[in-house]
């Protein structure tokens, strides 16, 4: 990709970049969510715990009550995994991504 095309679709890739970080970071939550426990004051933990909870908010009413935490948290990731082939989609289709 050249520099040209980068600065003519900055806001696709801007957008796709900050839905790939929450998605690996619900990802990463979920692996160490089976290492530590849920109340630790591991400073590690806190961030992702920081970081995902404003999404995992938005996601929680279209999850079945009964879900344990980590499914919540990889069915965010497949979520954010849909939303950005949509929005990769979108883009193409628009003809502004290559």
């Amino acid at each position: 990709m050249n520099s040209a095309n980068f600065l003519a679709t900055w806001h696709y890739q801007a957008l796709n970049f900050v839905l790939a970080a929450l998605m690996y970071t619900l990802i990463g939550r979920a692996i160490l969510g089976l290492i530590v426990s849920p109340d630790s004051k591991n400073y590690i933990w806190r961030f992702f715990v920081r970081i995902t909870d404003p999404f995992i908010a938005l996601i929680t009413p279209v999850t079945p009550k009964a879900a344990v935490p980590v499914v919540v948290w990889l069915f965010g990731a497949v979520w954010l995994f849909w939303l950005r082939v949509g929005l990769l989609t979108i883009y193409l289709l628009l003809n502004r991504a290559a």
